[in-house]
């Protein structure tokens, strides 16, 4: 690292070296014209000439003049000449110095402004300027992702309060209907009660999301590490979607090695295995089945979630792990576009990945967790 910032700023160094030999060379040479002009006799007698003419003095009166001005603090004048000399260089070297931290400051003051193009500095900084100009790259693509995900976010809000109105008017329409009409038959009511309940589970579930979103923006996700048993959690997780899988005619295949324990936050691995297989379930052609698999490998266990359906474009693999990115936003899901996300950050803070693969009709998760 020191060897390449040392060539980083070889011509920094060469330009301050060659600036240095030239404020030596010029001192040498003033220093140099002061010693002729104080020590040698041209002053003396151009001095004595010059008393003479101005002041009207005979040449002893004037010599002797010169001796009690100048030849009697020759030594004090030629030391504030030479520290004049000095002060002058010194603030012209200070100057080309502070050129530099000038143009650093204003390279800074555009980084932190966002000025609109490329920082540009000397030909000798551009280390420092090339780094600049990739921090404001970073800056800029960050700044632009959290502009699409308040986007993301607030249109999401839009649709759920939306949704919200339809299943809360039609339960009040249908509970107004049950109050106002005295004489109904029991089938009929049966039908409005259960289209109400409907509607109000549906409105519970919209709520959950709101809760979700603030949840996700509000606080950071801890974990509470203990030993668990993975296959246990995702023999537990598929029996409880038997009816979701039965109602979409599917099949669930769990084919999990003996050894699945670890040491992890069971309640946040749930929830990763619960949203990956509700995805599944969700994505998956009608009539197909859902394999889930698990290997215990030397230092880390594999899952992987297999489903049968539409595949997804390469260029989405990756962007579904974003927050509120929705894969398909004109299909009713009821999703907030926020669980793989949630997924993918509890495995990560877990020491492990999440990944996705799609190929003609086969999409697989693939979950790595490490051996503590």
């Amino acid at each position: 690292m020191k060897q390449k910032a040392d060539k980083e700023f070889r011509s920094v160094r060469i330009k301050i070296f060659l600036q240095t030999v030239a404020m030596v060379g010029i001192a040498f040479l003033l220093v140099y014209f002061l010693y002729s002009v104080f020590l040698k006799s041209g002053f003396a007698v151009g001095t004595v000439s010059l008393f003479q003419r101005l002041l009207g003095m005979g040449y002893e009166e004037a010599l002797g003049l010169y001796e009690r001005t100048f030849r009697r603090h020759m030594d004090l004048l030629l030391l504030l000449s030479l520290l004049f000399v000095f002060m002058v260089l010194l603030l012209l070297y200070l100057r080309f110095f502070t050129r530099y931290l000038s143009e650093i400051s204003r390279g800074m003051d555009a980084l932190l402004e966002g000025a609109a193009g490329e920082i540009s500095l000397a030909s000798e900084l551009f280390p420092i300027e090339r780094k600049m100009n990739l921090a404001k790259h970073a800056m800029d693509q960050q700044k632009s992702r959290m502009l699409i995900e308040e986007q993301r976010k607030n249109d999401l809000i839009m649709y759920l309060a939306h949704d919200l109105k339809t299943p809360l008017a039609c339960s009040i329409s249908y509970l107004h209907l049950l109050k106002d009409e005295q004489e109904i038959s029991d089938e009929l009511r049966e039908k409005y009660l259960s289209i109400s309940l409907h509607k109000a589970q549906r409105l519970e579930e919209l709520i959950e999301e709101f809760l979700e979103i603030a949840k996700y923006n509000l606080s950071d996700i801890n974990l509470q590490y203990r030993e668990i048993n993975l296959a246990c959690l995702l023999e537990q997780l598929a029996y409880e979607l038997r009816p979701i899988l039965e109602e979409k005619e599917l099949a669930c295949r769990l084919e999990l090695a003996d050894d699945l324990r670890m040491k992890g936050d069971g309640d946040k691995l749930q929830r990763v295995f619960d949203n990956l297989l509700r995805n599944a379930v969700i994505y998956s052609d009608k009539g197909t089945k859902i394999t889930v698999t698990g290997i215990r490998e030397e230092s880390s266990i594999v899952l992987r979630f297999s489903n049968h359906g539409e595949r997804i474009p390469e260029e989405k693999l990756e962007r579904i792990f974003e927050q509120f990115y929705r894969l398909d936003t004109g299909r009713s899901t009821g999703g907030t576009g926020l669980g793989l996300a949630i997924a993918r950050q509890i495995v990560t803070l877990h020491g492990g990945d999440l990944t996705a693969k799609s190929e003609e009709d086969l999409t697989v998760f693939t979950v790595t967790l490490p051996l503590l």
